[in-house]
């Protein structure tokens, strides 16, 4: 298939079957594009949805990103994974308004240079809010061409990913490259899908070499599996009169700069060290309890974390340096809580763990 009639054949498949009414598709702007494609980064656009709809309500334009405190885009992002999309998608505006006068660069290396944009984010951004003649190589993308081409391998893997760039670039169109774009993400992500391949409705099958070998699910190739490691974590859940502790985590590392208990060294753990924690901080508790482990897993590791439940016979004002707070249990548990505090998942669930233990004792008082 000579590039003018693949791109001829997918641009008509886009013109009847291609996604038009996505919330990121309406008032399309380089800022809009941007944030939906950092938002869609493993991520289905079901979820991806109700999180665009409330950043762009509270976030409506690159300056108002680029004005607002890192913590309330953190806890915009809240429960949508790989926290650092965040911080990087707040450097980035920030970069854009000092570097770049509020406007982004139409240019693909320029927009590749910015914090968390890598050279697929960068060709989506020019050509589908620029116009601008850009390949792109999102999974969806390189799920089809591996497949039409039969491109064995997987795709981190530098000469598979060269491959697949070269046929990106040979088939991307000049004219109406916005809509090609967004024709190849939709192709992958609805009709030559990751499981159960839909071929019999694909406008590529005739031209399919994996379709041909009978084979598409073996394309491309998967990434060569390593056992995760499990790294553990004991966490105290420092609680009075139904209100729990919480403090600001680091700006870097996993959950960068949202909000948690306080947690014990890798090493440490169980009743006894949580005492220990407890009197060097000349913490008086009424009991401590163990709660049911539980497991989160990350895309490199998996946690497993001891939670102890620590009822306090006093609510200290603080218990660390740095940022902390006490919060409502039943505040916690509302929904879009997780939003509005800035709390990974995993916390939630503590705190309904505990608020559930709790719920008897608890009163309706309002949240602070």
């Amino acid at each position: 298939m000579t590039p003018a009639r693949f791109q001829q054949t997918v641009l008509t498949w886009f013109d009847r079957h291609g996604r038009k009414d996505l919330p990121w598709q309406q008032d399309i702007n380089p800022y809009r594009v941007w944030v939906s494609e950092i938002m869609l980064q493993q991520t289905q656009v079901s979820a991806v949805i109700p999180y665009f709809e409330r950043f762009m309500a509270s976030f409506p334009t690159l300056a108002d990103l680029a004005a607002a405190p890192q913590d309330h885009v953190l806890a915009h992002w809240s429960g949508l994974g790989y926290y650092a999309r965040a911080r990087n998608l707040h450097k980035c505006a920030q970069a854009v308004m000092d570097e770049h006068d509020g406007e982004f660069p139409r240019d693909v290396e320029a927009l590749s240079a910015l914090p968390g944009i890598g050279r697929s984010t960068a060709g989506a951004i020019a050509s589908i809010s620029m116009g601008l003649k850009a390949p792109i190589l999102d999974g969806n993308v390189k799920r089809v061409l591996a497949r039409l081409h039969a491109v064995d391998g997987w795709p981190g893997q530098t000469p598979v990913a060269r491959k697949l760039w070269q046929l990106a670039e040979t088939y991307t169109p000049a004219r109406r490259c916005n809509h090609y774009t967004q024709a190849m993400m939709d192709l992958g992500a609805t009709v030559c899908t990751r499981t159960r391949p839909r071929c019999d409705d694909c406008p590529l099958a005739r031209a399919c070499s994996a379709r041909a070998q009978g084979n598409p699910q073996d394309y491309p190739g998967k990434k060569p599996r390593r056992e995760k490691p499990v790294r553990s974590t004991t966490m105290l859940l420092l609680e009075r009169d139904g209100e729990i502790y919480l403090q600001q985590r680091p700006p870097t590392g996993i959950w960068g700069g949202l909000w948690s208990p306080p947690q014990l060294d890798e090493d440490d753990g169980g009743e006894a060290s949580a005492r220990e924690w407890l009197a060097v901080r000349d913490l008086d508790a009424q009991e401590i309890q163990p709660l049911p482990p539980l497991r989160h897993t990350f895309t490199h590791f998996h946690l497993d974390i001891s939670p102890v439940w620590v009822q306090l016979a006093d609510r200290p004002p603080q218990v660390a340096e740095r940022g902390s707070g006490w919060y409502k249990l039943r505040r916690i548990n509302r929904p879009r809580a997780a939003q509005e505090l800035g709390l990974p998942a995993p916390i939630v669930k503590l705190a309904k763990q505990l608020l559930a233990l709790q719920a008897p004792l608890l009163t309706d008082s309002p949240a602070p």
